[in-house]
């Protein structure tokens, strides 16, 4: 005798299907990961807007070690301003953000991330205010590298550079007053892989009637610094006089 195959058991009134009930679940898992990622990005960025400055570790590019400063109060800079646009628009930046060239932003090499500065055009007397969240510009004698936008504003967009006058939100008058950063300030003229050629260095600074010190820093080289200054508008001062003899001289911040 044939056996007929025996019926699948009927459903229970108001029963879902086991894969529609799979398919919920895994809907329901997808969207709260969802809900995890947004969280945790806009988290991200709240706590950059309400954290303070950040960024001050030595860091070492093309073989220069730089020394972000503790404190930009004071800080005052001549020089060339540059600035970056398409080919990074979108990449990370020194403080962990997405580069927007569309915002008020720019890169600078030891001021610490976070700062807020006054850049004012020396040719044209136009000025914006941008806030520091990039290192650089790693290029001759550029001291600061701005977004398109600022660069726009300056109108040095087509020109590429422009002489610049860099100044933290604070004022020279008032470092002077409280001494916050009193003898903080030197220039580092030199690196050398030998200690003895540092040494060298030294002599013949303080044969000038420079004092100097050596620094072994995280580059693994002999520092050349002389100083110290109280404040780096001092500072800025003394290293136009050494980059006659000095051409890739910097101040760092003690």
């Amino acid at each position: 005798m044939l056996l007929s195959p025996a019926p699948p058991p009927a459903s229970a009134p108001g029963a879902v299907p086991h894969r529609q009930t799979l398919g919920r679940c895994a809907l329901c898992i997808l969207l709260a990961l969802l809900c995890c990622a947004l969280l945790t990005a806009c988290g991200g960025r709240s706590s950059w807007r309400k954290g303070g400055v950040r960024g001050t570790k030595p860091y070492t590019v093309r073989g220069k070690t730089y020394y972000p400063l503790k404190s930009a109060h004071g800080f005052v800079e001549e020089g060339v301003a540059s600035w970056y646009g398409p080919g990074f628009h979108g990449r990370t930046t020194a403080n962990g953000e997405r580069y927007n060239q569309y915002a008020m932003t720019a890169a600078h090499k030891i001021l610490p991330l976070g700062t807020q500065v006054r850049v004012t055009h020396l040719g044209n007397g136009r000025s914006v205010i941008v806030r520091i969240n990039d290192r650089g510009p790693f290029v001759g004698d550029r001291v600061i590298d701005l977004s398109r936008a600022a660069a726009s504003r300056l109108h040095i967009l087509g020109p590429g550079t422009g002489r610049v006058r860099v100044q933290s939100l604070g004022g020279v008058e008032h470092m002077r007053e409280d001494g916050d950063l009193a003898g903080s300030f030197y220039v580092q003229v030199g690196a050398f892989a030998q200690r003895a050629n540092a040494d060298n260095l030294i002599e013949i600074l303080s044969r000038a009637g420079h004092r100097g010190r050596l620094v072994y820093g995280s580059n693994s080289l002999w520092n050349v610094q002389v100083g110290p200054w109280p404040d780096t508008f001092t500072a800025q001062q003394k290293l136009a006089a050494f980059r006659a003899l000095y051409p890739s001289a910097f101040v760092v911040g003690d």
